[in-house]
């Protein structure tokens, strides 16, 4: 059964990006706090709100590049099943409503929320355009995700896991970047500019040094002297060979997509990563709630 075409352009299979708002409250220890699960769930909720009034945003900006996608073709906007005026509606109620539920929770909650849309809406409308800052804003895109989450619950967030989490999505990002330009060939840079300025053996460097970055940022955190004195151990280094698993087998998936495809679908399919995954949330739960 298909979805309503303004649901399907809300993209509410990307909404599972937002459970970078969870990490505030699971590495401050208050995961098992009602108030404060009460308050990051309507985080996360007002960040979906967010998240698809961008989305409708950039696809009434992409509704003639789209048009010539072999699979963004079928999105309801380009292919006229929605309205870009009635999309454009949706998209300011839908901002509207995340900031002032952002506000109800307390301003600095409402100062990364207003962040937040201004940066993407601007990707969407300019900055994706330009080499690297159209990877760098998706990236920060997710590191306000985890700041909000902590603070709307008064909450201090490490800056070794903001680095981690920067690094993580820009990495998730250029891996999406290489599966585009693998799929689109020759004719990348005619649907997004920035494309044009990007190579396969460039990427997958990138993509490897990243991978390193995030895996030693990763370490740094577990064992920084701010981390060791909030747990009161140094056991979270327990945590890493599954952040190791997780990042090589995603790379792996990457560098196999020699026909296109989205790396982040495949991931859904791929029982060994999400028992890695459960696996490092395990272990990090028993070290951070023992």
């Amino acid at each position: 059964m298909s979805m309503p075409p303004l649901l399907e352009a809300m993209r509410p299979r990307q909404w599972s990006k937002n459970v970078f708002v969870l990490a505030g409250i699971v590495f401050a220890g208050r995961l098992f706090d009602r108030p404060a699960q009460l308050r990051v769930l309507a985080c996360f909720a007002l960040f979906c709100a967010a998240a698809s009034a961008v989305y409708l945003v950039n696809d009434v900006a992409d509704r003639s590049s789209d048009a010539h996608h072999p699979f963004k073709r079928y999105r309801a906007i380009a292919s006229d099943r929605l309205s870009p005026p009635a999309a454009i509606a949706a998209a300011t109620a839908l901002a509207a409503g995340a900031l002032i539920a952002a506000a109800r929770l307390n301003r600095a909650t409402l100062a990364i929320a207003a962040g937040y849309l201004a940066s993407t809406f601007a990707y969407s409308l300019w900055l994706r355009r330009i080499l690297l800052l159209d990877v760098m804003i998706v990236a920060v895109g997710f590191v306000l995700r985890a700041a909000a989450g902590a603070s709307c619950i008064d909450a201090e967030i490490s800056p070794w896991l903001l680095v981690c989490s920067f690094l993580l999505a820009l990495f998730l990002a250029l891996g999406k970047r290489r599966a585009e330009l693998v799929l689109l060939g020759e004719g990348a840079s005619n649907h997004r500019r920035a494309l044009g300025g990007y190579s396969l053996p460039l990427l997958e460097s990138w993509l490897t040094a990243l991978a390193g970055a995030t895996i030693v940022s990763y370490a740094i955190y577990t064992q920084s002297p701010r981390t060791v004195e909030h747990f009161g151990t140094t056991n979270l280094l327990y945590t890493l060979p599954f952040v190791i698993y997780a990042m090589f087998r995603y790379q792996q998936h990457v560098l196999r997509l020699d026909a296109g495809g989205d790396p982040g679908s495949l991931l859904l399919k791929d029982p060994a990563l999400w028992l890695a995954l459960l696996a490092w949330a395990a272990t990090a739960a028993i070290v951070i709630y023992r």
